[in-house]
């Protein structure tokens, strides 16, 4: 009986849309979730949330540096985000002398502020469904090969017409695994400057021990702010340019939150899979997971004792740890929870009740019939390359030297030609000499030797040798297995070992000199680890997903024709999404209850004087000490963090969390540990986004930083 009753149970989950799951369209919220939203407690219009044809809160919603989400908080185009998200920018511009990482930054005028090159923001002018014209082109029959090509002509012919004679910037994506088409148009902003950064101890406490993990006590935003020039048009950086005038900027609401209330999340989810079969699952959680996270673990292993051992390897490292960590650990999170809300068994009876529909209809089972056993079959035969992937991905590619040389390989290939074309090659060596400041910045050889060592060891034991270039096999049988007398020699050897070095190398360059890269060990060795990797593995995984593409795209109009009644939402691709849900508290196991809310007493009682993760600026713990807290306190503290039902995913990072009139109550960073499978499967009793509570941000900016004049700039209510 208890048998039954799981199966009916799992058979439920699958097929219907849960409560507070989906990332939607905000262009179609008044088709399909408005009347649901307000029910929940919205007090605002789907206009309001998004229009074309007025001010609307997406016109204070920026994609922000390619992989978070930012919104404007001020007239004056002051920017709010994750710490982590402006991570690299923080880092950047710090030293030993002013190690902004440590010890935070806050710009005392308009003239601090610090330009961040290569930093962009994009706002979303319009979303538009192109899908009728791709489909007057992409007829049934195509080959998948014929139909990309089409798609990729039909798109930029859509979107060149769509931006001619503006600024803007044109691209069509695509939904529903290519079932349906969009138009999106963009504005960018190339000039961002810092404004202001807490420091470590506020920005990053609890380090990786809190990663990913609930309660939480980390302060985690940043502030920039966009620039334009004097038409509040984008323009690169320029003295000249003044702080950008937005469409819209978001009201900040510090009156705090209850259980209960209602919370929606306005941001670019970057990118999840709820519609997959269960072959891919199988993959994910049995393979690809498993093996990414043994690689991280000695990567993470290394980091961490470089970044113990001097302060200025821990500023170098510092980026590139958490962005390794971050995966590391999320991945650990979802397989444990797939595992747990038997993720694979969901799957697998939905599939069963799949082909019972296929069955009932001799249309369903031709049009769709052959789905399932053939994604079954390119999972089993393509097992080994997947495999291979991912020890290239992350082992292989992870030596930075080897890597690095890779740049080397145009100029190789320029003064190779029977012609030498003298401008090319100045071009490229150029371009060589700007990559090496922000390398070798970053960069320390003696701990890159270690990552040799281990790395290709690792890649050496659980790829066979069958699919690993000759050279590498060559190689190792030479140096019998010793992984650390072969980087002896590469590291003692290479050109590449420093920047003057290479500087050096670069500035007497000539032709003729081409056969020294080609023969310098690191090059010598990474070049055929490419070579292979591009030919063999690349090409076999890129051919399987032509054919997934196939097979997936037939999978969700399958899906979407079984249960036609179902609203669904497509996976997260970076676009703009609207997430809506409720603050509430959650049992993560049996006899835990997890509250909603975390305060500044619990960063108290967690700090460890002179810990990397846990420890507590003094002048916060004088702050805690006096009660300083201004108008942000409550019950006697400050609020930190609070959890809600939003379905959020990586690039949300930085999205604002919005009350119910759509002002801003906080900065969503992070999902629940047990609830981090949400990509794959959303399962509304466990999981949560964790979002950092604006009172808590602004008392880190006004008391902590004392960055009154930002304070002054913003339209704060209670």
């Amino acid at each position: 009986m208890k048998k039954i009753l799981l199966v009916i149970s799992l058979l439920f989950c699958s097929s219907y849309s849960r409560a507070d799951e989906g990332m939607w369209f905000p262009q179609l919220l008044q088709q399909l979730n408005i009347a649901d939203m307000q029910l929940r407690g919205l007090k605002i219009t789907a206009a309001d949330i998004y229009s074309v044809n007025k001010s609307s809160l997406k016109d204070a919603i920026v994609l922000f540096g390619g992989g978070c989400t930012g919104e404007i908080i001020s007239k004056q185009g002051l920017l709010l985000t994750n710490h982590h998200c402006g991570f690299g920018e923080i880092q950047s511009h710090s030293t030993l002398e002013h190690n902004y990482l440590k010890e935070g930054f806050w710009a005392q005028s308009i003239k601090d502020e610090l330009p961040c090159p290569g930093l962009s923001v994009s706002f979303i002018i319009s979303i538009n469904d192109v899908t009728a014209q791709f489909n007057e082109v992409l007829k049934d029959g195509m080959t998948e090969q014929a139909r990309n090509e089409k798609t990729k002509e039909l798109a930029a012919q859509i979107e060149k017409k769509a931006v001619e004679g503006t600024h803007y910037e044109a691209k069509v994506r695509q939904f529903f695994s290519g079932n349906e088409f969009y138009l999106i148009i963009t504005e960018t902003f190339k000039d961002v400057r810092m404004v202001g950064a807490p420091p470590s101890s506020i920005g990053k406490f609890g380090g990786d021990t809190d990663n990913w993990m609930w309660p939480r006590h980390t302060g985690d935003f940043s502030l920039f702010r966009i620039y334009a020039n004097k038409e509040n048009k984008p323009a690169d950086y320029n003295e000249e340019n003044v702080p950008f005038v937005p469409r819209a900027a978001l009201t900040i609401n510090i009156g705090g939150i209850n259980e209960g209330d209602f919370t929606m999340v306005y941001g670019f989810p970057g990118r999840t899979q709820e519609y997959i079969s269960s072959y891919a699952e199988e993959m994910i959680l049995r393979t690809t997971n498993p093996e990414r996270i043994k690689v991280r673990t000695e990567k993470l292993r290394i980091m961490d004792n470089a970044m113990r051992s001097s302060e200025q390897l821990h500023i170098q490292y510092a980026a590139k740890q958490s962005s390794v960590s971050n995966g590391w650990k999320k991945w650990q999170g979802e397989s444990k929870g797939l595992t747990e809300s038997k993720g694979l068994e969901k799957k697998e009876l939905f599939e069963v009740e799949f082909n019972s529909w296929l069955n009932s209809s001799p249309l369903q089972k031709q049009k769709y019939g052959q789905v399932l056993p053939s994604l079954k079959t390119l999972y089993s035969s393509n097992r080994p390359y997947i495999s291979a992937n991912n020890y290239y991905s992350e082992a292989a590619y992870g030596v930075e030297l080897l890597t690095y040389s890779l740049n080397f390989q145009s100029l190789v290939d320029l003064s190779a030609a029977k012609q030498i074309d003298n401008n090319k090659l100045e071009t490229e060596k150029n371009k060589l000499f700007n990559t090496i400041g922000d390398f070798y910045r970053d960069y320390n050889m003696a701990t890159d030797k270690q990552f040799f060592q281990s790395l290709l060891l690792m890649f050496d034991k659980n790829v066979p040798d069958s699919l690993k270039p000759m050279y590498f096999v060559e190689q190792r049988k030479k140096y019998h297995g010793d992984f650390a007398k072969w980087s002896d020699d590469v590291y003692s050897k290479t050109i590449f070992s420093d920047s003057v070095t290479i500087n050096k190398f670069l500035k007497s360059y000539k032709p003729g000199m081409s056969k020294k890269i080609m023969n310098d060990p690191a090059y010598k060795l990474m070049g055929p680890i490419a070579s292979y990797y591009k030919s063999v593995i690349a090409i076999k995984v890129n051919g399987m997903s032509l054919e997934l593409g196939r097979l997936n795209r037939l999978y969700m109009a399958a899906q979407r024709e079984m249960n036609s009644s179902k609203k669904y939402y497509p996976d997260a691709n970076s676009t703009l999404r609207v997430a809506y849900g409720n603050v509430k508290s959650y049992f993560p196991r049996d006899g835990v209850k997890y509250n909603y809310y975390t305060t500044l007493d619990g960063i108290m009682e967690k700090y460890i004087k002179g810990s990397e993760e846990f420890d507590v600026a003094p002048k916060l713990l004088d702050l805690y000490q006096r009660k300083d807290f201004g108008p942000y306190a409550f019950n006697g503290t400050v609020p930190v963090a609070f959890i809600a039902t939003n379905h959020t995913t990586g690039g949300n990072s930085g999205s604002p969390v919005l009350n119910a009139y759509g002002q801003l109550i906080g900065t969503n960073f992070d999902r629940v540990w047990e609830g981090t499978m949400s990509d794959i499967l959303f399962n509304p009793e466990i999981c949560r986004n964790i979002t950092l509570d604006i009172r808590y941000t602004l008392f880190v900016i006004d008391k902590y930083g004392e960055a009154k004049r930002l304070i002054k700039e913003m339209d704060i209510v209670k």
